[in-house]
């Protein structure tokens, strides 16, 4: 593992980050808001930090379904609460407030296309 800038990460990175922005912003509801943006939002993931560190895809992948899976079982506890963040909006936004099944889909998808096309990239 090496700590190195990769400018294609990052712009694939910041294109999407746009892209959830605005989603986040104009859609409050419906497939693309709850499914589309679970599944960019691995990507969106994945790619920040293969912008910093390179590194095996398939570990990235790893490290990247695990954090969203952790995120997601989080979602069926109380740890806004437990931080007092449960009425900021932005913590809301962040990391979500119900669990899903479909989100765990979203995210293994998610993951399993952008490592397919890192993987091909990279031969």
């Amino acid at each position: 593992m090496k700590f190195i800038f990769n400018k294609i990460h990052f712009t694939v990175f910041s294109t999407i980050l746009v892209l959830e922005i605005a989603i986040a912003y104009f859609l409050k509801t419906g497939f693309i808001r709850h499914t589309v943006g679970d599944f960019l939002v691995v990507i969106l993931i994945y790619c920040f930090l293969r912008s910093f560190i390179k590194t095996n895809p398939l570990y990235m992948a790893i490290v990247t379904l695990v954090l969203s899976y952790t995120v997601e079982f989080l979602q069926r506890t109380t740890f806004l609460q437990l931080l007092n963040l449960d009425q900021n909006k932005w913590a809301n936004l962040i990391f979500g407030n119900s669990f899903s099944i479909q989100d765990l889909v979203a995210y293994t998808l998610g993951v399993l296309l952008i490592t397919f096309i890192d993987i091909k990239k990279s031969n």
